[in-house]
């Protein structure tokens, strides 16, 4: 290099994670090591190994640059020391957290400017980031986590690193990792885990950093192809139409468009075949068949429309159901069949417009020919009725001018044959009319220019007369054959778009009563008015009862376009009506349909009846099963509370028959013994009556929340008078936001979670009750060091009157966990079972945070909570403040573990 001249900028090399603790860090020092053992000149700028002792190992051996000292509020606070970097300028600087804040003071505000520095220097930088450090997913990853990122770095600076590397790991390993303490300190492991480390929130934050990398890949590979004027398509998350004409091109076709659906979530595949009114017939029904059924396991939807012209119709479909992607396949045409039009494809390609992007794919049936014709029909248009008048009226005067001119002496026989051609062909085009004009115009010509004497209406010989008479009459009849041709042609072509339509309606039906057999959700009534509201292209379809004649009509289901008007509320509403049995009809608004289509009409209409009662009667036989649970739950309760009934009963009776026995003096502590025995036996009973009752009320559905804006603070601690002194700590955090909950119900849950957790809770291990502020939610999470329980029975422990395999004995007939989970739902809520790090159950009750009062700041467990205060056992419950509250124990009454799920 010339003496004065720049130094070339160094090389960023960024490792990206996908969260906290995947081990970034780790990777950096690994390749320091790498490249040194190279030959490399390596140095750590800054390396933050916070206390891990296999990161902290790695950074023995490396040249490390002494930090410069910050003094900030009379704190001594470190930061890179840039100068020195500069002035030792190695090779490769590794420099950790490229989204740092620096103290205040530093020579720059944030880390990735001194990083920027070292590069216009010449020394290669490695880095590191996270993926919720970058500002444009900022609030992405406050949604998900609930925690706002303060420390961020621009887009930009990350974009345009040399290399970007992602460093992954499942939210499963990552979990592990940190119970395992390889991450933070233990007593910072349960609090993590619970918050941030949540699997769903770093399930998020992996799909964003992959995205991200992805994205990042498509500009390199995107700055390749421009570079090398390498021509490409980018796809996108779309709505994707794939057009189908009935012909083998179209499995390529879904394939095709799956590949570019695959691309991104949220792509939906809406597969639509078009019958044509002027009756294309080279469509199979056996492989139209075939694509819908593939169509449908790739995860799309298949669509039969009626149209008069193809791409019109597909272009309105497709805008219908807001698609921004259509996928065609090239035409099977021969290239000489382009000379009458440029065909379905350029026809829609050029219409489409700025906001549908038209994908034509290539197959291995392009320009191999229909393989049928297509069929000709009696409504021809406007370009083929006048196409057929100017050759009745402009191809015999023209071919008079020509005979005329050249004067080819062919015999006046074979004039005929010639004139007979062209009526012919008026016939083909443009039908009887013109075909008729044409043969008066023709014999009129032959008449007057070919008819000796020429030039003359008279006609001489006999023979020529009876030869015009011939001609005329044989070019009328073939004319009439040519118009009755098409007729029929046209008949043939809309029975078979009929038959179509109702072997897509049958299958339909066959389809949604399999699956209702297996237990899926059986053929839907919107689906199905939906269908008729494409098949006919109307604005909206309803279909209205009554239950007599002189009743009004009510609707039964209905559908709209989406910019179409309301749906019909009575016959007189709509613009076509079909009449379905006696009290039922199905209206369609739009247009007034034609006769001949009332006949697909009707077979919709039975069907969409038939629906219905099926939706009816699946109605009914829900009821059904539902008063068949309620008689095994009544069943199960009189066998499980026979016994938890009696036993404490019996108790009861043999204290109080002691007390009343004459012949024995009992001392004062033996009737303090023998009266707590009683109370004991009573709360037992009082407590299993109140279960069983909230049970009965949760089944019955007559609980009525009286939701209230409340703080966890005036809840949550009345909820711990029933568990022993000591065996709970309380660690709930401070300024949570309100929760909108009925007190009662919440009070009564939280009661049920915790003594559930006392009872499994080892001695000497207290259950700790934790509450924290997650995005719109707050979350209670009751966790004991007990057994634990499988995640195949999680579940399981949530239903009445079940009880986990170790239960204790006595441990009551099973309703507490149903209880707790029924009164979270019926507020909003959830309640859900965790594993405990280290072993036990975590209950984790998720509740709504009071609108508008959601937490400002990030929140996590206070670490080192004061235990929960000392309770006097048996002190009274306070009464729920809501008038569907559940049942409470008696004031001054001991309250003993409530019956759990386990």
């Amino acid at each position: 290099m010339s003496l004065g001249a720049q130094p070339h900028r160094g090389q960023l090399r960024v490792f990206l994670g996908a969260a906290p603790g995947v081990g970034k860090t780790y990777a950096v020092l690994a390749e320091a090591h790498r490249r040194m053992e190279r030959g490399t000149d390596v140095v750590v700028g800054f390396v933050e190994h916070h206390d891990r002792s296999r990161t902290e190992a790695l950074l023995h051996g490396l040249e490390q640059v002494p930090r410069h000292t910050v003094t900030y509020r009379d704190t001594q606070l470190t930061e890179m020391d840039t100068d020195a970097v500069l002035a030792r300028r190695p090779a490769v600087a590794v420099v950790d957290e490229l989204a740092h804040t620096n103290v205040p003071g530093s020579r720059n505000a944030k880390r990735w400017q001194d990083i920027e520095e070292l590069l216009a220097a010449g020394i290669d930088v490695v880095s590191t980031v996270n993926i919720q450090h970058l500002e444009s997913l900022g609030d992405v990853v406050e949604s998900i986590t609930g925690v706002r990122q303060r420390e961020t770095v621009p887009d930009e600076v990350v974009r345009r690193a040399d290399q970007i590397e992602l460093v992954d790991m499942s939210p499963q390993a990552l979990r592990r990792r940190m119970a395992h303490g390889n991450v933070y300190a233990p007593d910072k492991v349960d609090a993590a885990l619970s918050n941030y480390f949540r699997p769903g929130n770093l399930t998020a934050l992996r799909e964003l950093a992959l995205l991200w990398t992805a994205d990042r890949v498509d500009e390199y590979l995107q700055q390749y192809r421009s570079e090398h004027r390498i021509r490409s398509t980018w796809q996108a998350r779309e709505r994707i139409v794939v057009g189908l004409t009935g012909g083998p091109e179209g499995r390529t076709l879904i394939r095709r468009a799956a590949r570019m659906a695959a691309k991104g979530s949220g792509s939906e595949i809406l597969a639509v075949y078009i019958s044509r009114a002027d009756g294309l017939t080279s469509a199979s029904p056996k492989e139209l068949a075939v694509q819908r059924s593939l169509v449908e396991d790739l995860g799309g939807t298949y669509h039969h429309v009626i149209g008069d012209d193809i791409p019109p119709a597909l272009l309105e479909f497709a805008r219908g159901v807001n698609a921004t992607q259509i996928v065609l396949g090239s035409s099977r045409r021969k290239t000489w069949q382009y000379v009458f039009g440029p065909g379905v494809g350029a026809t829609v390609a050029r219409d489409s417009g700025p906001d549908l992007d038209v994908h034509i794919v290539t197959h291995e049936e392009v320009a191999r020919g229909r393989g049928l014709p297509v069929a000709r029909a009696a409504r021809l248009g406007r370009a083929r009725v006048v196409a057929g008048w100017l050759t009745a009226f402009g191809a015999p005067a023209l071919l008079a001018f020509l005979m005329l001119a050249f004067e080819p002496d062919v015999g006046f026989a074979n004039d005929v044959l010639l004139f007979l051609v062209l009526t012919v062909t008026a016939g083909m085009v443009g039908g009887l009319l013109p075909a008729l004009v044409s043969a008066a115009v023709c014999s009129a010509l032959l008449n007057y220019f070919f008819t000796d004497p020429v030039h003359t209406w008279t006609i001489n010989s006999g023979r020529n007369i009876v030869s015009l008479a011939v001609f005329f009459g044989v070019a009328a009849a073939v004319a009439s054959v040519v118009d009755l041709a098409a007729r029929r042609t046209q008949q043939a072509a809309r029975l078979r778009a009929e038959s179509e339509i109702l072997s897509v309606l049958a299958g339909s039906v066959l389809r949604g009563e399999a699956q209702q057999e297996h237990g899926g959700p059986g053929p839907s009534l919107d689906a199905l008015l939906e269908r008729v509201r494409e098949t006919f292209a109307m604005d909206c379809v309803a279909l209205l009862e009554r239950a007599d004649e002189r009743a009004p009509w009510t609707c039964a289901g209905s559908v709209g376009a989406v910019e179409g008007g309301e749906p019909p509320v009575g016959p007189e509403d709509g613009d076509t009506d079909m009449p379905v049995g006696d009290h039922m009809m199905l209206v369609l608004s739009g247009r007034v349909l034609p006769a001949e289509d009332r006949r697909v009409l009707a077979a919709f209409a039975a069907q969409a009846v038939g629906v219905l009662d099926r939706q009816r009667l699946l109605g009914e036989a829900e009821q059904a099963r539902e008063l068949a649970e309620g008689n095994r739950i009544r069943t199960a309760l009189l066998a499980a509370v026979s016994h938890d009934l009696r036993t404490p009963l019996a108790a009861i009776k043999a204290s109080v028959t002691s007390l009343r026995s004459d012949d024995v003096q009992w001392s004062q502590e033996d009737e303090a013994e023998l009266l707590g025995a009683i109370e004991e036996g009573a709360d037992k009973l009082d407590n299993l009556v109140g279960n069983l009752l909230d049970m009965s009320r949760l089944h019955t559905g007559t609980v009525r929340p009286l939701i209230k804006d409340i703080s966890l603070e005036e809840v949550v601690p009345k909820a711990l008078g029933g568990v022993p002194e000591g065996s709970v700590r309380l660690a709930v955090a401070e300024a949570l936001p309100l929760v909108a909950v009925d007190p009662g119900l919440l009070e009564r849950t939280v009661a049920n979670l915790v003594e559930n957790a006392v009872k499994y809770s080892p001695d000497g291990k207290k259950v700790l009750i934790k509450a924290s502020a997650l995005a719109d939610r707050v979350e209670v999470r009751v966790t004991d060091r007990g057994p634990g329980v499988p995640d195949s029975d999680k579940d399981r422990i949530f239903e009445p009157f079940q009880r986990y395999g170790d239960a204790p004995g006595g441990a009551g007939v099973g309703l507490g966990l149903a209880v707790a989970r029924g009164f979270a739902e019926a507020m909003g809520g959830s309640l859900e079972a965790e594993d405990t790090p280290g072993g036990g159950m975590t209950m984790v009750l998720t509740l709504r945070a009071a609108h508008g009062r959601g937490p400002t700041r990030p929140r996590t467990p206070a670490h080192g909570a004061l235990p929960y205060p000392p309770q006097r056992p048996g002190a009274p419950l306070q009464p729920p403040r809501s008038g569907t509250a559940p049942h409470q124990p008696r004031s001054g009454a001991r309250q003993q573990p409530q019956r759990s799920g386990f």
